[in-house]
């Protein structure tokens, strides 16, 4: 064999023109489909004199040390993974492109179709008979020895957040290593940089119904030669137009999910089981502490009360208001923080707030609002008693140090009947009240002449951390 380091006449000629073709290429990619070019080389001028001249001596250095047509192969899938992303190689135009290197690696022939073999010194090293094996052994760099799924997503007609893609990972048996997306990204404002920071390779389609389709398609039916060791593939599109890559895929073995909307969910369905699956494109409620639930379902009570003049309300009317108004069943938020019981004796359990009355086992139960002036004399009488016990307490408070540790005592029995840590403005001024029988906020302005409200006097205290969320302020205690 000849010196790798000293090609001969034959097998320059040979580099050459593979240098060219896999230069011109290249050209051909930065001029229809730049996005294939990695980032840094983008902004290349590859048309100039000296980016060719740079080009074609690296890569034809490369090539000179190949010992034969397998080496040389790898050598330029290799130079060009450093310039392409991932989907090149899964594009429909990867696989010409190595043909025609292939082609041009072949030993020249004579005229009767004998191949020249008049001197060893004119044989060309790269003249051996090309492997079986050879498609494997050019396969993408990305392609690794454990098994992986491939996401292929039409951007134009679906959208995925991170939270939708999450759920399409627990999905899948393997891990999601490469994600394609579709679309004529100029037209999609910034969503070409949102995609690529998440780690999207980007294909871009020329502007038309069903480009972005025919597209996936087009590159999703070679997946299986290039990426021998993908198992499972997501086909995210809405259209039917890729229903025949869906059954391509398949065919070859793939576990394929068809991934689709259907109104507000992501519906998958499993090509090998049948099995289907939805996720909720809707942002899930998020569960009230208990004295918030009161504080809610008072208020719905009230609100019914005066449009219908009643005052004892159906208990299943306030269930329905409920549900309808906050998008959760009063079951669900007396079962997250009382398992066992029943949403029923949520009103029973807080008879201070809720008067409960069944006139028969067979008729529905009523609920109204305790109200304090329905009451006896007698009970008056001790509620005034207790109104001093509590102007009492309020008499105590004579500084902003006091309402400070007050409120403290008030966050930290609050707290204990919230998930998340957070109470609502809303619940500590109508618990406040509750226990001292005066407004806060009056408190604050009239006594300890605070130019401001809870509000303003909570975000003065260190002790206490407020943010604003989905239309109300919490309040947490200061970590």
């Amino acid at each position: 064999m000849p010196d790798n380091s000293k090609p001969n006449v034959n097998e320059s000629a040979i580099i050459d023109k593979i240098s060219t073709c896999v230069y011109q290429a290249v050209l051909d990619i930065q001029q229809k489909q730049p996005e294939w070019l990695n980032e840094k080389y983008r902004k290349v001028n590859w048309g100039d004199d000296k980016s060719q001249s740079i080009f074609l001596r690296r890569l034809q250095e490369e090539l000179s040390n190949a010992a034969d047509q397998k080496a040389l192969l790898i050598k330029v899938r290799k130079f060009l993974s450093v310039l392409l992303v991932g989907s090149f190689f899964a594009s429909a135009e990867f696989k010409p492109l190595m043909a025609k290197v292939r082609q041009l690696s072949q030993p020249e022939t004579q005229p009767n179709g004998r191949v020249n073999t008049d001197s060893k010194q004119t044989e060309s090293k790269f003249g051996t008979q090309e492997s079986p094996k050879l498609e494997s052994a050019i396969a993408p760099s990305v392609s690794q020895p454990n098994s992986i799924a491939i996401l292929l997503l039409d951007a134009e007609n679906l959208q995925l957040d991170v939270d939708t893609e999450k759920f399409l990972a627990e999905i899948c048996s393997y891990p999601i290593q490469i994600k394609v997306a579709f679309a004529n990204w100029r037209s999609m404002g910034k969503q070409d940089l949102e995609f690529h920071g998440r780690g999207y390779e980007l294909i871009h389609v020329p502007q038309g119904k069903d480009s972005a389709d025919f597209k996936m398609a087009t590159v999703g039916s070679s997946i299986f030669v290039h990426y021998p060791n993908a198992r499972e593939v997501l086909v995210c599109s809405s259209d039917n137009g890729i229903t025949h890559l869906c059954n391509t895929l398949q065919t070859h073995g793939l576990t394929v999910y068809r991934v689709r909307k259907q109104g507000d969910a992501i519906v998958v369905l499993n090509s090998k089981t049948s099995q289907v699956q939805t996720h909720s494109l809707k942002a899930l409620p998020e569960i009230p502490s208990l004295p918030e639930l009161i504080v809610q379902l008072k208020g719905l009570i009230k609100e019914e009360q005066q449009n219908t003049g009643l005052q004892w309300i159906k208990l299943s009317r306030v269930a329905n208001l409920f549900q309808t108004k906050y998008n959760l069943t009063i079951s669900q938020v007396v079962s997250t923080h009382l398992p066992g019981k029943k949403s029923r004796e949520i009103f029973s359990d807080y008879p201070i707030d809720f008067a409960i009355h069944q006139p028969t086992n067979q008729s529905p139960p009523y609920v109204t609002l305790f109200d304090i002036s329905e009451v006896n004399k007698a009970e008056s009488d001790r509620n005034d008693s207790t109104d001093d016990s509590q102007n009492a307490h309020t008499a105590a408070i004579t500084s902003l140090e006091d309402l400070e540790k007050v409120l403290l005592t008030l966050m930290n029995e609050l707290i204990l009947n919230s998930a998340s840590g957070y109470v609502s403005l809303e619940v500590i001024g109508t618990e406040f009240h509750r226990q001292y029988g005066q407004s806060i906020n009056a408190l604050i302005k009239d006594k300890l002449k605070f130019d401001g409200n809870l509000l303003k006097i909570l975000q003065h205290f260190s002790s206490f951390k407020v943010l604003y969320k989905k239309g109300k302020w919490l309040v947490a205690l200061a970590s």
